[in-house]
């Protein structure tokens, strides 16, 4: 009798560990993303407090601070923290094309999520133009791809659902936008939608996005913008010309980052290249000067200018934008974490300010929208992502058509000037050198990194990265 009674209770046991298996972990992996997104955002924003009241209080410290920061965070990210370098959205990139057997212990250890938090949070401490999102998004992939430990048959197919629901859920989670999360890993991710990932994807950005809503409140990210009823006669000519005029600014912004060894002078690369460090101090310099020249405007990731803007409570002179680009390269060039979704939004706000001066019927938070979708696409090259990113910031459903075109348009003028940003960055993970060392090389290694930019390069290796460029200027070529 005994063992009867135990038969339906030994299958509803293994049915329940199997329902663990399959959904409970990763559950719990969404729950992780959620609680961590909220965790670094706040920790970001305390951060960036800390360096604005010592900025207010000593409006020369930066000069010293800010190069300090520079060269402690490029020795720490070389020396430690391999691989988190850069928003991180590259990487996550790399890992979904080349696999994330190969490329997932190298671009998603444990020690890069460290680095990430860590050293963005000592960049934003020294005032550099960083954003948190496009750590988010690595963050996320890494926590859930992690999880695959706890699949006894964990396998190629599993680890890439992990990591790129990872990716998404910690984009949402970052900017409260469930659907730009999953747009995200529609157009930028994977370039396609694949049935067997859609629940898993969808799920994933429904928990970490719950969670971050029970600790943050139901909240927008710019606030909501108030719009008339009526739209001006000239909005499509200001689509137009606002679209042109981000499209450009957004390209030449990814050309600079993408062709460094093209426009640095000699002694600059060579600095670069032999003495990083140095470089980073140089760097951070750069961005002290800008940033007491526009008064502190250009310090951080330029989302209280943003939001300023849009409140009306804001005024910032016509050369903010080209500032804010400077401090922007300036910060992304040495090669520490940080991210470009906030501050190409401050940027795009900034020209929507200066295009304010031109349509000065046209209602400021408009325009500003308007130029935010338009950079941000032009930088990005997604320009579905950006609308709905930017739309579902704003609460503005009113101006969907405006965004939509403003984001197409300019996210062809900038391809007109450069490819993709983040395919470009991620084809450089890719080398057949990166390859062999990750096969080598245990996991969460910190001497695997395949350099970010190309005057970072060995002249051994210099025209291994010219090939790369150019294959991935012809597969681009070949998908326009």
């Amino acid at each position: 009798m005994p063992p009867i009674m135990l038969a339906p209770t030994s299958r509803l046991l293994r049915h329940a560990r199997q329902l663990w298996r399959r959904y409970g972990v990763f559950w719990l992996g969404a729950i992780a993303v959620g609680l961590l997104a909220v965790f670094y955002a706040r920790l970001i924003d305390w951060g960036y407090e800390a360096f604005h009241t010592m900025q207010h209080r000593h409006a020369w410290l930066p000069l010293v601070v800010t190069p300090a920061v520079g060269a402690t965070s490029v020795w720490l990210t070389r020396r430690f923290f391999r691989g988190a370098e850069g928003s991180g959205i590259p990487q996550v990139i790399a890992t979904l094309e080349e696999g994330t057997t190969m490329l997932g212990p190298r671009l998603l250890g444990m020690r890069v999520l460290i680095g990430k938090i860590a050293v963005s949070f000592l960049g934003i401490l020294g005032g550099f133009t960083i954003g948190r999102e496009g750590p988010t998004v690595q963050i996320g992939a890494t926590l859930m791809f992690h999880l695959r430990r706890f699949y006894p048959r964990s396998n190629a197919l599993i680890e890439r659902q992990l990591v790129l629901a990872g990716a998404a859920a910690g984009l949402s989670a970052a900017f409260n936008t469930p659907l730009a999360g999953i747009v995200f890993a529609i157009e930028e991710l994977t370039r396609s939608f694949e049935t067997r990932t859609s629940g898993v994807l969808i799920t994933a950005i429904i928990v970490a996005g719950v969670i971050a809503l029970g600790m943050n409140g139901n909240y927008t990210y710019f606030g909501t913008i108030h719009l008339g009823e009526h739209f001006p006669k000239l909005l499509a000519v200001a689509v137009v010309i606002t679209a042109l005029i981000t499209g450009l600014a957004g390209g030449l912004f990814s050309w600079l980052l993408l062709n460094t060894s093209r426009w640095q002078p000699a002694p600059m690369q060579r600095l670069h290249r032999e003495q990083p460090v140095a470089f980073g101090a140089l760097c951070g310099l750069v961005i002290a000067i800008v940033g007491i020249a526009s008064g502190g405007t250009t310090f951080g990731s330029g989302y209280a200018e943003a939001r300023g803007l849009l409140d009306g409570q804001e005024q910032l002179s016509w050369a903010y934008p080209v500032l804010k680009m400077i401090s922007m390269v300036g910060s992304y060039m040495p090669g520490i974490p940080g991210g470009i979704f906030a501050p190409s939004l401050s940027i795009g706000a900034g020209f929507g300010n200066v295009l304010h001066m031109v349509f000065t019927d046209m209602q400021l938070p408009m325009l500003i929208a308007l130029a935010m979708v338009g950079y941000m696409a032009a930088v990005t090259q997604s320009p579905i992502t950006s609308f709905v990113i930017v739309m579902e910031m704003i609460n503005g459903h009113a101006l969907v058509i405006s965004l939509m075109a403003t984001a197409l348009i300019a996210s062809r003028v900038s391809r007109l000037i450069t490819p993709p940003l983040y395919e470009s960055l991620a084809h450089r993970y890719l080398s057949h050198s990166a390859h062999a060392a990750a096969a080598a090389a245990p996991e969460d290694s910190p001497s695997t990194l395949e350099p970010l930019f190309e005057d970072e390069k060995e002249n051994g290796n210099k025209g291994d990265s010219e090939s790369d460029d150019r294959t991935t200027r012809r597969a681009y070529d070949q998908d326009n």
